[in-house]
């Protein structure tokens, strides 16, 4: 099924730090719309899970996403699929994946998800990089390989699916 389906969905957050958000271009942007997604993924009972790349280095997840103390999975490998626990963590679901950096730690992720045979959508408005050529860079190369390449406002509408979905106003609201 092409449409992202909340029932199938886990909202993979990575690395929104606060030592790597300040050198990130419109970091302030991907950090809105990763807000944007995780409150709706929270309104809809879409699970939500957080990655941290070397906490001790660049600190914990920014105060305006931070997850439940502990819940946060700790990884030293670019790509969260070698961090152990990982796929155990994610089961079977569609990742719909924000986070930093797009060329780096997602870009390793989603490649690492797509060889898993996952269903990878990548939110590339709640991306980033430090340059934005990076960023560019790593959409094209996780869409070549088979990533879905969409936007905050593409999932939230899809996880909905009708303007009759009882929580429709609500989420709308996280968009507007």
């Amino acid at each position: 099924m092409p449409l992202i389906d909340p029932a199938r969905s886990l909202l993979l957050v990575i690395d929104l730090q606060v030592r790597l958000m300040p050198v990130i271009a419109d970091g302030a942007g991907v950090i809105a719309n990763t807000g944007r997604l995780v409150a709706a993924a929270e309104m809809l009972d879409v699970p939500v899970l957080f990655t941290e790349q070397n906490a001790g280095g660049l600190g914990p997840t920014v105060p305006d996403l931070a997850p439940e103390p502990g819940t946060a999975l700790p990884k030293m490998s670019f790509g969260a699929t070698q961090a152990p626990g990982f796929l155990d963590r994610i089961g079977d679901r569609d990742l719909v994946v924000a986070g930093c950096e797009a060329h780096i730690c997602v870009l390793q992720t989603a490649l690492g998800l797509l060889e898993a045979g996952r269903r990878v959508s990548v939110v590339a408005d709640a991306v980033g990089s430090r340059r934005p050529e990076n960023r560019d860079a790593g959409l094209a190369r996780m869409a070549a390989h088979g990533a879905e390449i969409v936007t905050t406002e593409m999932v939230v509408f899809e996880w909905l699916g009708t303007a009759r979905h009882p929580r429709f106003r609500e989420a709308v609201k996280l968009i507007k």
